[in-house]
């Protein structure tokens, strides 16, 4: 099936207002069209960026679905891991709240965790397991895709990293409970289910689930009426289909828009993986945190506290290259940092986090800008998109 080349605009004049090369990224455009859309390596692909909060590129291209709709606009992805930072945020407002601390036992919510040990020898924790071990991944637990321990195999054995699980939160904490954690908490950084985690902390402070407690206190005060973890029935229309790669090349049909898990009641709201969203809404989110905490006079967080999330918090300073023990993440290692909820270049502050049906976000505080890619392929290992990305974008300041 011929693909649909991507169209949308880009804002000549706002770009040299914001101090940006048009060429350069009308160069950035031709450059994601013939590589990923017209090739065919990707089955759509949507593209914004912004400096000073003033869109200059606001592109779609490829199809939505297999039907051939060409994407719109207002498509609704499955931004996967992008829902962290996201739970992050609703976490650390609970912190300003003075509802917990990120030096609290998780055990102090989490009583369950109670009977948590180390390793298939069952060693005991060498401290107890922090808030912040669970914010910065460094919990012990991990992936089933991980792919590599006796450990992450049980998880893949359990469903533990399934988007729509049968399961209940409390159902989800007690599969945990009964199964060893990878290294005591501190001691490594692990890709995780910790932020899911995290979510049932911030439901059981609350008293809310995740989508209400999300809804009330980011959603529609920041104004994304499209972000959820049910797919509403009538925008469901809206929601793109998503492809896993086929090793050889080509792509398989995953997940259809139109019969989509993701549009099925849900008893437990994975605050690490579940959430639809657009990329007008995700690039509100974004904004907000662009701005310390604000977006057009609503503050869900003080300036400190962002300052803080997009700090590295990795013991001693470290990076993820030499405190990783995981094969999977959505960044590379080298010289990264891990805050609060995102991943940060050590050397630049810029920092950025994805989604395993490659989306993926970045947000420079020095430059002021913002990017945003939305397509639904999985695995996000595959193609060097995000970097690609990141490299021309910059490369497109004067």
């Amino acid at each position: 099936m011929a693909q649909a080349h991507m169209t949308g605009f880009a804002d000549r004049d706002a770009a040299r207002d914001v101090g940006m090369d048009p060429d350069r990224i009308d160069a950035l455009v031709a450059y994601f069209d013939r590589t990923y859309v017209a090739s065919g390596k990707l089955p759509h692909l949507q593209l914004l960026l912004s400096r000073d909060e003033r869109i200059v590129l606001s592109v779609s291209g490829g199809r939505a679905r297999a039907s051939g709709e060409p994407l719109s606009e207002d498509a609704l992805f499955r931004i996967a891991s992008m829902t962290k930072p996201v739970t992050s945020v609703a976490f650390m407002m609970l912190v300003e709240q003075g509802l917990v601390a990120l030096d609290d036992p998780v055990t102090d919510v989490v009583p369950e965790f109670a009977r948590l040990r180390v390793g298939m020898e069952e060693k005991a924790l060498k401290r107890p397991m922090r808030m912040i071990d669970l914010l910065r991944h460094t919990s012990g637990f991990t992936y089933g895709l991980q792919r590599r321990t006796a450990i992450d195999a049980r998880y893949r054995e359990l469903g533990l990293d399934e988007f729509q699980q049968k399961r209940s939160s409390d159902d989800f904490i007690a599969a945990l409970a009964d199964i060893p954690l990878e290294f005591s908490p501190g001691e490594n950084w692990n890709y995780s289910v910790s932020t899911d985690v995290l979510g049932v902390v911030a439901e059981r402070l609350t008293g809310m689930d995740l989508e209400s407690l999300f809804r009330a206190r980011i959603f529609d005060p920041l104004g994304m009426p499209d972000t959820f973890f049910t797919v509403p029935a009538d925008r469901v229309d809206r929601l793109t289909d998503a492809w896993r790669f086929v090793p050889g090349g080509g792509l398989a049909l995953g997940d259809r828009g139109a019969r989509s898990g993701w549009s099925r009641p849900l008893r437990f709201r994975a605050g690490g993986g579940g959430l639809v969203s657009s990329t007008g809404d995700y690039h509100r989110f974004a904004r907000m945190l662009l701005r310390g905490g604000e977006l057009d006079g609503v503050r869900l967080l003080r300036s400190e506290t962002v300052e803080a999330m997009r700090t590295n918090q990795l013991p001693g300073g470290r990076d993820l290259t030499s405190m990783s023990t995981g094969m999977f993440s959505e960044v590379d290692y080298a010289g990264l940092g891990f805050g609060l909820g995102f991943a940060m270049e050590l050397g630049t502050q810029v920092y950025s986090w994805g989604g395993i049906f490659s989306t993926h976000f970045f947000i420079d505080p020095v430059e002021r800008m913002i990017a945003i890619l939305m397509t639904q392929h999985l695995p996000s290992n595959i193609h060097p998109i995000r970097n690609e990305l990141r490299v021309a974008a910059r490369a497109a300041i004067k």
